[in-house]
């Protein structure tokens, strides 16, 4: 009878046991799956502040175009620049995260701001398009963009390296590397130019 009772006992303990692990791992699959979430969310800011500016650009080179007749290689390579930086948008959207994706997007972010920059010192020779109210305003824009995008940017980095660390900190690492939780990729910006809103007062 003792013997009985002891084996149902030992029984339960290793039930229990069994449970308390269950939820032990469906705890850390849930916490993985709101980090992940939580980054592809922040990813999501970035996108709309990067569309914005993407979206301003058209407005600023017809401005300018009416003012830089013989600055036409300088229009063209913003218009270049933009395109490319909306394909590298279009990529990291489709799997935000991803190292591939989101170096292209650095690289074409960083393209694009470059080229900006060069139509900004040109736009100093030119007095008139200085002073034009419209030029004043997208570039205001503009600037106020740049600052969203810095924050956005910020946000999602700090999103992913939670996540990160959720993947790679015992016993998170071993839940991930049996779940296909795979390593984000942070927006890193090399170019100092990137880090900063670009020079464009006309004031």
């Amino acid at each position: 009878m003792n013997a009985s009772r002891g084996f149902i006992m030992g029984l339960l303990i290793l039930l229990a046991i069994i449970v308390v692990a269950i939820v032990y791992v469906v705890s850390i699959y849930n916490g993985l799956v709101t980090a992940r979430n939580s980054y592809k969310n922040a990813f999501a800011q970035i996108d709309v502040q990067l569309t914005r500016r993407h979206d301003l650009i058209p407005n600023l080179v017809e401005t300018a175009k009416a003012y830089l007749a013989h600055e036409r290689g300088t229009l063209e390579a913003v218009a270049q620049a933009r395109s490319a930086a909306i394909g590298g948008l279009a990529a990291a959207k489709r799997n935000p995260g991803d190292p591939q994706a989101m170096q292209q997007l650095s690289a074409t972010e960083d393209g694009l701001t470059q080229s900006l920059g060069r139509l900004f010192a040109v736009s100093e020779s030119y007095p008139d398009l200085k002073a034009n109210e419209t030029m004043m305003q997208l570039t205001e824009e503009l600037t106020s963009t740049e600052n969203r995008v810095a924050f956005a940017r910020q946000a999602y980095n700090d999103a992913v390296m939670t996540y990160n660390n959720r993947c790679e900190v015992f016993p998170g690492s071993f839940i991930a590397n049996n779940f296909s939780f795979k390593e984000a990729q942070s927006l890193e910006i090399e170019d100092k130019a990137m880090r900063e809103a670009p020079k464009v007062s006309f004031g």
